[in-house]
Parts: C-alpha cells; structure tokens; sequence
C-alpha cells in the first residue's frame, strides 16, 4: 500500500496543504515545530480514527477555523482508496465524520484496514520504560487494523467498563445487601466477560505472532548482540474457556472490587514484559537498549500486519534517524526494502546514503 496524495484543510498548523509523497522514501526536513510531524498524524488520523498525540479531536483543528479536514488518497492492490476525515468545532455537528471513497461511514470500525500505518516517535520508547496502559495502547492499535471485530469489542469492553466502575461508587455508599449489588453487576459481568475473552484471545495471538517478529527485526538492528523476548502478562491467557474464567474471577472480586470502587480483574489489567537476554529491558536496559527494543516491537507490528493484510502498511518514522548511530540506521533502512517510508528529521545528514525519493522543507505550516 502506499499514499499517493494528501490534502489537509485547517488541520493543527496548516491553512491548506497537498502532500504527495514517494512510492519509497519521503523526507520531511525542518526545524522543531513547523509542523513535520503533523503530517504523519494526519496519516495516523486516517489510519485508525484518532490521534497518537491527543485524545481531544479539537485540538487538531487550526485555531481560528470552524472545521478541518484531512483526505488521503491511497493505492492498494485491490484499487485505490479515498479516506476523508472531518473534524467539527462544534455547532451542533458531529465532532468526527469520516468518509469512506465517497459514503459516509456509519462507525468508525469502518475505516480500519484501509489506510494501514506504523508510525515509531521518540515518544514510543515508553513502550519500555512506562506503565502497561502504553503497552495495552500499541497492542490495541494494530490489532484493531487487522481485525474490525477486536476494534467493536474494545468499545463495547471500555462502555461496560465505565458504566460497571459508576455502578461500584454508587454502590458502595449505598445501603445495598450483597446480594442486590450482585443482581446489579451481573448484566455488566457477563458484557465484560464476553467482550473481555475475545480481547484476550487476540491479544494471545498477536503478541505470539509479535514475539517472533521482534526477536528477528530486534536481531538485525543490533546485530545479533542480543535476544529481545516478550511474555504476556494475563492471568487468562492459559484458560481453555476465557468467558467463564473471566467472569468466575468477576463475580469473586466484587467484594474488593465494591471496596476500591473500581473492576480490579480483566484485560485492562492486562501488560506484557520485555526482556533482553533474559532480564528485564525496563529495569536494566540502557537508554540505546530500550529504544532499540521499541523500534524492534514497531517493526515487528509492521510485519504483522504485513503478512495479514498481504499488503505493507505505511511506515512512519518520527525524528528517529537522529536517535540512532550510523549502523543502526542503515540496518532500519535495509529492513524495509520496497516499503513507503515517510521519516521526518531536523538535518539532511541524517539520511546520508538513504535512497531518498522526495524530500520536503516543512516551514511554519508550509512545505516545499
């Protein structure tokens, strides 16, 4: 797959803007905030629906203008696809409308798949270093653009979710016996199980599939000085009938669930551990290590999706080159031979002896 054209209306820093990149290597070259990277969020945007940078779709919208939009025109080998994306201020729309060639999508699980991306920033080297929430968040981003019904399972699990940890606080200053908070968590234990195993399930099978991936791309990159693993981190994932695990371990913690005012069991729990030749790679890997680690996990999300969709997504890379030495940026290059790289940097030499296709200027929300 590859992008042939993008057009971005009123989105962050750009009045208007065309953006046509290479079949291979595309630069975006400028300093820091002139709005490189706001390109490849308006791929992403595309991509998956929202934002890595921000959960506020407002926010995207220039700041003195009503509405913004970003349109993508890709080309697969089924056809091409057109992607428009609308956000609204307000005024009674919609906040987010998307469009899918000219229909518009009646929800948002519509567009996964059309416009695969795998963007790696600086910022995804908490990947290794931060809390499970970033690691539940890479997983849930790629898989919900191989399988549209783990994107709706994931709504469904995050609305039960919320309307179970409201039911617990209300609860727990209420008069309520034991058994009459159990009739009224019920409905909502048996929406999170359902929901939940089909979760776990795929997130069992993508990090299987990942697992190996990285171990091979995290090999080439540091020349095979060391061996990247991955275990899941679930207490589920070894359970012949997830539903009704999910929902036994449900029902035993409602006393403690009532007491926190919150669900302490299923897979918002859930996390994976990195290790590098065998000891963890967020307590001893050095700063090189774990970056490494995490581009390594990008690249092997890339693969993944590569061999489902039998179809390369998009690879973005943000500001990376000037985090690796000279060696590790050849390796990254040659992993990808044929693929559509759009990498921004703040200096040319940075892509020395890359075989760059186009390269862009990017000024102050202008690109040349």
């Amino acid at each position: 797959m590859r992008v042939i054209r993008a057009e971005l209306r009123a989105f962050r820093n750009y009045a208007s803007v065309t953006f046509e990149p290479d079949a291979g290597i595309t630069v975006l070259c400028g300093r820091n905030a002139q709005g490189k990277t706001n390109l490849l969020e308006a791929v992403v945007l595309c991509s998956v629906g929202q934002s890595h940078r921000t959960n506020h779709d407002r926010e995207l919208i220039h700041w003195d203008a009503p509405r913004a939009s970003v349109s993508l025109e890709t080309e697969r080998r089924d056809g091409t696809h057109d992607v428009k994306i609308i956000l609204n201020r307000g005024g009674g729309m919609r906040v987010k409308q998307v469009l899918i060639g000219a229909s518009p999508a009646l929800r948002i699980g519509e567009l996964m798949g059309h416009v695969p991306s795998v963007l790696f920033s600086p910022e995804d080297l908490s990947l290794v270093k931060e809390g499970p929430g970033e690691r539940r968040r890479f997983m849930d981003m790629a898989l919900s653009q191989l399988r549209p019904q783990y994107f709706y399972s994931l709504q469904q699990y995050s609305r039960a979710l919320k309307q179970r940890n409201g039911l617990l606080r209300a609860l727990s200053v209420s008069s309520a016996t034991a058994s009459e908070a159990a009739s009224q968590l019920e409905p909502w234990d048996e929406i999170l199980s359902q929901t939940g195993a089909l979760i776990i399930r795929h997130r069992v099978w993508f990090l299987d599939r990942l697992v190996r991936d990285a171990r091979d791309a995290h090999a080439h990159l540091s020349g095979s000085n060391e061996t990247l693993a991955a275990r899941f981190i679930c207490p589920f994932d070894k359970e012949d009938d997830v539903v009704r695990a999910l929902l036994e371990a449900l029902r035993n913690e409602r006393a403690r669930d009532l007491t926190s005012r919150g669900t302490n069991t299923g897979p918002h729990r859930d996390d994976f551990e990195l290790t590098l030749n065998g000891k963890p790679a967020r307590v001893y890997g050095s700063q090189g290590q774990q970056r490494t680690a995490a581009l390594a996990l990008k690249l092997a999300a890339f693969a993944t999706i590569r061999d489902e969709l039998d179809d390369s997504p998009v690879l973005l890379l943000d500001d990376v080159m000037s985090e690796l030495d000279a060696e590790r940026r050849c390796r990254l290059l040659s992993w990808t031979p044929g693929v559509q790289m759009i990498i921004t940097c703040t200096d040319e030499s940075d892509l020395a002896g890359a075989a760059v296709g186009k390269m862009y200027m990017v000024d102050n929300g202008t690109i040349v």
